[in-house]
């Protein structure tokens, strides 16, 4: 009995060892999706209204100035899969690569190349481990993205982006991520991000836009920047949803932690009640056969 009191007393030092883990996880991501909630909701308005005006005034120019909204037949495709650094987020991953994977396997379908690029570590190890081909160009920039999350930094990888659509290395971009709703929702979502699709509207007198300075900048300048902005936008909801998510992951797993060790206790006083009253047994016993 004593070996299994002491098996408990260690079970209960180990889950209370994890609970102030958990709860500290808890805690440091509560701190972090209050900055990346705030980063993405002042971001989110201006980076939908651009898109908006990005697909309009793109769907206005010819070919020779519309770059970027050129369809042409997909013979190669470029699958941005954004995730986080870590684990410990709940499905957080499993569920933006699993999107991202159905859209592979979307292209692979129809006889197209697809080649992936990893934002985020988990993202590039489960590529790597399934053997698919990475795009290239993009250095360590793309695995090292969240360890300095600015515009700068996604700006270089956008370019690259744009830069290997414009050359013909891919047809066309999609973009893989979790969306931010809210700590305990994310939203695993596909958005096509080159070439640039027209938004289809009824009312043609949206499309008519007066281009000042001139059209050659608005295509030199404002579309690119333009395409940067989304970019970022999906990355700053990727990185808002990994922290809601791991929150409510550190939040489940406390509470957890909590009910066990609470019936861990129950178990182990369960236990030390019958070994005493064990030992007082063997002592009432032992004392009548020297008294016979």
């Amino acid at each position: 009995m004593a070996g299994g009191l002491k098996e408990v007393r260690e079970r209960i030092g180990s889950v209370q060892n994890t609970m102030q883990i958990t709860s500290a996880m808890k805690m440091v991501s509560a701190a972090k999706l209050r900055r990346a909630q705030d980063a993405i909701t002042r971001m989110r308005p201006y980076a939908e209204k651009i898109q908006a005006i990005l697909a309009n005034v793109s769907a206005t120019l010819d070919s020779t100035e519309g770059v970027f909204s050129e369809e042409r037949k997909i013979s190669k495709a470029l699958v941005v899969a954004i995730t986080s650094n870590r684990g410990l987020c709940g499905g957080f991953n499993n569920n933006s690569l699993k999107i991202a994977k159905a859209t592979i396997a979307k292209h692979l379908e129809n006889g197209t190349e697809v080649v992936v690029l990893p934002l985020g570590k988990k993202a590039f190890e489960s590529f790597e481990r399934e053997g698919y081909s990475f795009a290239e160009g993009f250095g360590d920039s793309a695995l090292t993205v969240f360890d300095n999350l600015n515009f700068d930094t996604v700006s270089e990888i956008a370019k690259t982006i744009m830069n290997g659509f414009v050359s013909k290395h891919w047809d066309s971009v999609d973009i893989a991520y979790s969306q931010f709703k809210n700590a305990a929702v994310q939203i695993p979502t596909c958005e096509p991000y080159l070439p640039l699709l027209p938004i289809s509207n009824d009312d043609n007198s949206s499309l008519d836009y007066i281009f000042e300075p001139s059209r050659e900048e608005i295509v030199e300048n404002i579309l690119p920047n333009a395409l940067k902005v989304q970019l970022y936008k999906a990355i700053l909801d990727s990185n808002a949803a990994e922290h809601g998510a791991r929150m409510t992951a550190m939040h489940s797993a406390t509470e957890n932690a909590g009910d066990l060790l609470q019936e861990l206790k129950i178990s182990y006083n369960k236990a030390r009640q019958a070994s005493i009253t064990t030992e007082i047994l063997e002592i009432v016993a032992g004392s009548e056969a020297l008294g016979g």
